[in-house]
């Protein structure tokens, strides 16, 4: 399966998207990308795998991940935050609608407070035509919308019991890994 990813190794991702080396450690093999991503997990600082993972992703389908994951956390967040995720999970499904655009839009140009504020901001740096004024948006460019996912991803997964925070850690790589799957079998399917 992984042939059909969009980066085939870890060199290719790091090649083709270099700000992940700003967030993470780790350097660069020729292994594939699953592999690597697993090797993340199992290694010495397994949050990497999270970071992989946002950046392996197409970036809505990084957004939907990110959503995914912190669906699993909502007795973590307050109100304010489970709207939130919901025009997250709204926009991803229709995101030229301009209802959800406008939505995302001025939540992503709110400063990033908690984990859904964080993913809310990726939607808005993934979507050029939300609500954000482009000079913002040329102040952020510096930084992917895989940049936001992550942090998202990661500030959630610090609110976890540590006695359960591996746990929950491998279960969102594990749901990134096949979202990269599900995604290289959508796009080889489009190339037919």
């Amino acid at each position: 399966m992984a042939n059909g990813l969009r980066f085939k190794t870890a060199r290719d991702l790091f090649m083709a998207c270099p700000a992940i080396a700003r967030d993470m450690g780790t350097p660069p093999t020729e292994q594939d990308s699953i592999a690597f991503c697993r090797d993340l997990l199992a290694g010495r600082v397994p949050e990497e795998a999270i970071t992989f993972c946002a950046y392996l992703l197409p970036e809505r389908a990084a957004v939907w991940w990110a959503h995914e994951c912190l669906s699993h956390l909502t007795d973590l967040f307050d109100g304010t935050d489970q709207e939130l995720l919901a025009h997250v999970r709204d926009w991803v499904g229709e995101p030229d609608n301009p209802r959800h655009r406008a939505a995302v839009g001025t939540a992503a140009a709110a400063p990033p407070t908690t984990p859904v504020g964080w993913i809310a901001l990726a939607a808005g740096w993934r979507d050029s035509g939300s609500a954000m004024a482009t000079t913002e948006m040329a102040a952020l460019q510096p930084f992917p919308a895989a940049h936001a996912v992550n942090a998202g991803i990661l500030a959630g997964l610090a609110r976890v019991a540590l006695t359960d925070r591996f746990a929950v850690l491998s279960a969102f790589v594990d749901m990134g890994i096949q979202m990269a799957e599900i995604e290289a079998l959508r796009q080889s399917a489009d190339a037919y």
